[in-house]
């Protein structure tokens, strides 16, 4: 029986995160090149993606360079000739959103359509694999009923997000930053407008919300409905996140590769799309990786909250609830199976909603922890001032360590 390919696509900043992924379980990794992608604090030279290919190919895994700007006149054969480099050292596919590229004569790699063509109904779908793409990148918005309405009326192969940043604008096409700052997100500039502080008013002016971050998704989780988009016809598994570090993608590509594993043990008619076997020196846990709170967004549509008004940033993991402050000493009641040690960061949310952190100087006891630094008075007993710890950082380059 011939058994169809799953694939894990993880992001890849640079060489290190793109050995990263591959040791951690990817089937591929997606990368920008030189320029024309998508991030433009992300780029590679033709070198660095060469050693990646060298490597990747050893299991079969692949790689696929962003040429996912929006592309002006004088640049399009630019980034046509870069397109062939791509393929001399032995690049796998393309990604694109400028359909500019397709019009003219282009290397025989796979094309993948970006994100940002707004794939998200049968006809574009179907519009873009007459056009000769191997591989649509959907929408994040779709449900898995829309997924697989898709899939019954096309045979090109889905690609679809599992984790990561959600972008408030549809398909990522916003164009707020290049409104307010004349920096093109099509152009890989986003200056991340919906990450900052927004006020709500009403027609007369009364405010309904100040200075919350309004515009602020949650990052997306799909762990607990891989089977499920298999059998709507997703094929790619994607990670967003070309702009994080190594421990991110080694934490969150072994989280997918050992879940997708799991699932892929009980569909046998499925099969990994690499060779090899992943070992891992750590136990992988997303919620230790940089994220704002998880949402599974529209998968089944249902409308919950998709948005993280109080924060735009990672606020950590509970590992504590306050019971007493007496000037420098916090006694804490710690969750099961948490520890805080000498150097720990702790954040918490003051009187005013706001997110503050400090660091621990020292522990007295497993209870007691003592900061030098000059602290506000912190309410004990409110959810919103639980202390919560920043550990990511002190777990995964542990793990690092061991692994080297």
């Amino acid at each position: 029986m011939t058994k169809t390919a799953i694939e894990l696509l993880a992001p890849a900043k640079n060489l290190a995160c793109a050995i990263a992924a591959i040791n951690s379980g990817a089937d591929a990794i997606y990368i920008g090149g030189p320029s024309f992608g998508a991030r433009v604090n992300a780029s590679n030279s033709l070198e660095e993606i060469k050693a990646i290919c060298d490597y990747a190919h050893l299991f079969k895994a692949k790689v696929h360079v962003t040429l996912n700007t929006i592309l002006d006149d004088k640049e399009l054969e630019l980034a046509r000739k870069l397109a062939f480099d791509l393929y001399d050292i032995g690049v796998d596919a393309l990604i694109i959103q400028d359909l500019g590229l397709i019009n003219g004569p282009m290397p025989p790699l796979e094309l993948h359509a970006s994100t940002q063509q707004n794939n998200s109904t049968p006809e574009k779908v179907a519009f873009l694999e007459k056009l000769g793409f191997d591989q649509v990148v959907l929408a994040r918005e779709l449900s898995i009923n829309e997924i697989a309405n898709i899939k019954s009326q096309t045979n090109v192969r889905l690609e679809g997000f599992i984790h990561g940043a959600l972008c408030v604008g549809i398909s990522g096409r916003c164009y707020l930053s290049a409104a307010l700052t004349n920096r093109s997100a099509n152009r890989g500039e986003c200056a991340q407008l919906c990450r900052v502080k927004q006020s709500l008013y009403n027609k007369d002016g009364t405010p309904i919300i100040k200075d919350k971050y309004l515009l602020s998704l949650k990052d997306l989780n799909q762990t607990k409905n891989i089977a499920e988009f298999i059998k709507a016809g997703v094929r790619s598994f994607k990670i967003e996140g070309r702009l994080k570090d190594e421990n991110y993608v080694r934490n969150v590509t072994a989280w997918y590769r050992q879940h997708i594993d799991n699932v892929l043990a009980q569909m046998p008619e499925f099969t990994r799309s690499s060779y090899g076997e992943t070992i891992l020196s750590f136990e992988p846990d997303v919620s230790k990786s940089f994220n704002r709170g998880f949402t599974e967004y529209n998968a089944h549509e249902i409308k919950d909250n998709y948005a993280s008004f109080d924060a735009p940033g990672y606020i950590g993991t509970k590992v504590a609830t306050l019971e007493q402050q007496k000037e420098h000493l916090l006694t804490l009641k710690l969750n099961k199976g948490e520890a805080l040690h000498n150097g720990d960061s702790l954040n918490y949310y003051d009187e005013h909603e706001e997110l503050n952190g400090f660091r621990i100087s020292r522990m007295l006891d497993n209870n007691t922890a003592e900061i030098f630094q000059t602290l506000p008075k912190i309410k004990k007993g409110q959810y919103s001032l639980e202390i919560k710890m920043l550990i990511l950082k002190k777990i995964l380059l542990k793990n690092h360590q061991l692994e080297n």
